[in-house]
């Protein structure tokens, strides 16, 4: 390799402490962990890079706006992986990428099959905001675009801080008990607080797990929920026929404070799930401190939504746009909600 080339190679260092070295910026990505295919997409702004996906990031672009804005990535190939983030080599093989992004940390079984078949590889470790700003940060630098990443960062922290300075003053017993449940139709599952980003910005906006005690992310029933009796409940969006209906109309959950008070959300699905961390993390923290603080918080939340997706995706969002993401027709009648309203 001759000098210049080498001068002309990318180096990152990725959570796994492997170096990956390119040898120009990658221009044909495979992404397996869900929430990085819309994050390559927002960071090199076009969904031409993309080239592979895990079967669900492809579902959160179809039934998300993503598909709207880039239409054509709703046929991104989603057979390189299953749902499992096992690879499939041979679909890998076909779809030719520069890099493929996995996670780190979940097991050699998982990386492995890619590494043997010789392709370059970013490993990626998930539950903290250090490390979603540290991923994103190496997925800028390996497509070539290292300044991209800087606003986006700078957004991240201003809006931390600027909730974090908000809730500070708010006494322990004023911040209202929340449960986010990861799964809900299938199986029921809820997290404690170690590496939980769920719970991460449940504290950021003033609240408290409900599901502290928990030791990771476990299987729970309605009675485990009956006797945490949270204030606001938090329903994922990754289960499409999931929604507020399922508290409400059980004889169980019914009871608890959060339906008993209109206190039941279910996450928003923008360019991605508002679920895990992901480029579009600060409107999740805006919009959760709205609902658990109106009387500190004053968000513009259409306004901020607006502002970030011609950011992020160079996109003007409409007023059914937002309402449609934020899920206005079935839950805002819930408490709080009527502040998220177009004026």
């Amino acid at each position: 390799m001759t000098g210049t080339a080498m001068a002309q190679d990318i180096v990152v260092t990725d959570h796994e402490g492997r170096e990956v070295t390119l040898s120009a910026p990658a221009q044909r990505i495979v992404t397996i962990p869900m929430p990085m295919a819309s994050g390559v997409i927002a960071l090199s702004g076009t969904d031409e890079t993309l080239v592979g996906l895990n079967p669900l990031s492809l579902t959160a672009i179809r039934e998300g706006i993503l598909g709207k804005i880039f239409p054509d990535a709703a046929n991104i190939s989603d057979a390189v992986t299953g749902t499992d983030f096992v690879p499939n080599v041979e679909a890998l093989a076909e779809v030719n990428p520069d890099l493929v992004i996995q996670w780190g940390g979940r097991g050699p079984e998982i990386v492995d099959p890619i590494l043997n078949a010789g392709l370059n590889t970013l490993l990626i470790k998930y539950g903290t905001e250090d490390l979603t700003r540290e991923y994103m940060t190496m997925v800028a630098t390996a497509i070539g675009k290292p300044e991209r990443i800087t606003e986006l960062v700078e957004w991240r922290d201003q809006v931390q801080k600027d909730i974090e300075a908000k809730t500070a003053g708010i006494a322990e017993e004023d911040r209202p008990s929340v449960l986010y449940l990861g799964r809900s139709l299938s199986d029921i599952t809820a997290s404690g607080n170690k590496g939980n980003y769920n719970a991460w910005y449940i504290e950021l906006a003033g609240g408290r797990n409900a599901a502290a005690e928990l030791d990771g992310s476990l299987s729970i029933n309605r009675e485990q929920i009956a006797q945490w009796d949270p204030e606001v409940i938090l329903l994922n969006s990754f289960e499409p026929n999931l929604d507020v209906s399922w508290v409400y109309d059980d004889p169980i959950l019914s009871l608890t404070k959060a339906a008993q008070n209109h206190r039941v959300y279910k996450m928003p699905l923008g360019g991605y799930r508002w679920d895990p961390p992901n480029q579009e993390s600060p409107l999740t923290w805006m919009w959760l401190a709205d609902l658990l603080h109106p009387d500190v918080f004053n968000y513009d939340l259409r306004a901020e939504m607006t502002k970030a997706y011609k950011t992020l995706y160079n996109y003007e969002l409409t007023g059914e746009d937002i309402d449609d993401i934020i899920w206005t027709a079935q839950q805002g009648d819930s408490f709080g909600y009527d502040q998220f309203a177009a004026k």
